[in-house]
């Protein structure tokens, strides 16, 4: 009775149905039209992932290739040396003075010979013609104590002088000679002196820069005048790692081994000449051995004191493989090429590496002429996966219609 009055009761409020609100119809036909591309998509994929796994074409990949081919291989040891003169002379004087001429112009080319300076000789011409008159008084007190001995020597027989007058008249003629002697060594003293006055050159080469202006007083073996460098022919020391000091050793023995200096920026023309001495010792500090070549240089392409890239060629590879460094890869197993087979596929081969220059590697193992190696690209390879060789840019542009101008 007492539910009956709870739910009677004035204060129950009857619970109303839950309203439905009609779909738009064009949002069902929307909701529709998705569910069928989601189906057909699905079933699409479902489709392709089905598919036998062989049924797949294999993707290319591009690369860059090149032939090997088989060629006469210069072995060469490449460094960089430093050019010397052949010969360098620093012209100081040998009598002091004051510098009177200068007969060059700094930088110019001087002849072994050439007159390049001049002392003034004054003081040295008046030492000479007062040591020219003492040989003469001398000669002549000479002159006259020969002419009493041979008296003396004549009275000696007959008792008219004393022996002791004959002995005092030979020691006197003795002692004049001695005299002359070295008056005549004073006279060629003071000549040389005065030749040493006009300074010639001892060397063909060019004279560098002038040290001391005319006018100046300079001393004997002290003032440095100019320097003289001779670079036709020049040297150039370079130095190798101690471990070639055999190779080298055993080429000289068989020939003059040929060796070529290039500027940095100028590498397209270099000079040539030839190994001329192996030191005799290897420096400690370094593990190097010191070499050093000579150049004709008659056109003064080496300058002395320039830094040079040396090439030193020991021998020759004949019908080495030959195929761009590039295309040698390094791993933990060592060196190897990707060689593209007939079928476009490329096989992994582990090759001997020999010498590599200038671009170019010789294959000592691995490789055969004429087989097909990958230059660029091989990071996207493994073994048995194809290739696709891309065209060079000169062979994929179109060329320009005759007669038109690019």
């Amino acid at each position: 009775m007492s539910r009956q009055l709870e739910h009677d009761g004035p204060s129950a409020t009857p619970t109303a149905p839950p309203v439905r609100r009609a779909r738009a119809p064009w949002l069902v036909s929307a909701r529709l039209a998705l569910l069928a591309a989601l189906a057909l998509y699905a079933s699409g994929c479902t489709r392709r992932d089905n598919k036998p796994q062989g049924a797949r074409g294999p993707v290319a990949v591009p690369v860059e290739v090149a032939v090997a081919v088989e060629k006469d291989v210069p072995i060469r040891l490449e460094t960089i040396g430093t050019v010397h003169a052949y010969a360098s002379v620093s012209v100081k004087p040998r009598v002091d003075g004051q510098l009177g001429q200068v007969g060059f112009k700094p930088g110019e080319e001087v002849k072994k010979g050439d007159l390049i300076f001049q002392i003034e000789p004054r003081a040295f011409e008046v030492a000479l013609q007062q040591a020219e008159a003492v040989l003469a008084r001398d000669e002549a007190s000479l002159r006259n104590a020969e002419s009493e001995m041979r008296r003396t020597d004549e009275l000696a027989n007959t008792k008219a002088v004393s022996a002791a007058l004959v002995d005092a008249n030979r020691s006197k003629v003795a002692s004049l000679h001695a005299t002359v002697e070295a008056d005549k060594a004073a006279v060629e003293i003071v000549k040389v002196q005065l030749s040493y006055c006009s300074i010639r050159s001892s060397i063909n080469g060019r004279v560098g820069l002038l040290l001391v202006d005319a006018g100046n007083v300079i001393k004997n073996n002290e003032t440095i005048l100019a320097v003289i460098n001779q670079t036709r022919p020049i040297y150039a020391d370079f130095a190798v790692p101690q471990q070639f000091l055999g190779e080298v050793r055993t080429a000289q023995e068989l020939g003059r081994l040929r060796v070529s200096a290039a500027l940095p920026q100028n590498t397209n023309h270099p000079a040539h000449g030839h190994l001329e001495v192996i030191n005799n010792q290897v420096d400690a500090a370094t593990g190097t051995i010191l070499l050093r070549a000579t150049f004709p240089n008659a056109d003064e392409l080496l300058w002395p004191g320039q830094l040079v890239n040396l090439t030193l060629v020991l021998g020759l590879l004949t019908n080495a493989v030959v195929v761009p460094s590039p295309a040698v890869q390094s791993s933990q197993g060592g060196e190897f090429v990707f060689i593209v087979k007939p079928d476009s596929t490329v096989e992994k081969s582990p090759v001997l590496l020999g010498p590599v220059r200038g671009g170019e590697a010789v294959i000592q193992r691995g490789v055969r002429a004429g087989q097909t190696v990958v230059t660029d690209g091989q990071l996207r390879l493994i073994p048995g996966a194809t290739v696709r060789t891309n065209a060079p840019e000169s062979e994929a542009s179109p060329k320009p219609a005759e007669g038109k101008r690019s």
